[in-house]
């Protein structure tokens, strides 16, 4: 399971890393950005929540 954010819908509001910091950070451009690498399974569900709780979208969770 990845974690992808779509820098062209992302605004920046720091929700995702402010539920799943072990996923998710934000960048030099102030947009959101994940981890390249699997999602832990211990930090699953948390990275699921940051994505339900995007104001506009932007993380998708394959």
């Amino acid at each position: 399971m990845k974690a992808n954010v779509d820098k062209d819908t992302c605004i920046g509001c720091g929700a995702c890393p402010s539920i799943c910091p072990e996923v998710f950070s934000m960048d030099d451009d102030g947009l959101a950005k994940a981890i390249d690498s699997e999602i832990p399974e211990d930090v699953q569900e948390s990275a699921k929540e940051a994505r339900d709780d995007c104001p506009v979208d932007a993380i998708d969770i394959d």
